[in-house]
């Protein structure tokens, strides 16, 4: 008997993309171009929404120059 695995939604999403990476490498003669630009301008989208969080991880990590207090008289 096969043993029952924990359904974990990120393994499973990951198996369908690669499966649906490798049907498109096997089909890629067939797929449109305008499919093919589409997926590589998705790509390109996704490396820069990584980049912007990388981005601002650094950013949180670097120390910043502590802003002084003005004071203000008020009459």
């Amino acid at each position: 008997m096969a043993e029952e695995r924990e359904f974990v939604f990120e393994d499973w999403l990951a198996e369908g993309i690669k499966g649906f990476r490798a049907r498109c490498k096997e089909l890629r003669p067939f797929l449109p171009e305008e499919f093919r630009q589409h997926t590589k301008a998705a790509r390109r989208e996704m490396l820069l929404a990584m980049r912007s969080l990388l981005d601002a991880a650094i950013e949180c990590t670097e120390e910043k120059p502590k802003k002084k207090a003005t004071k203000i008289k008020v009459e």
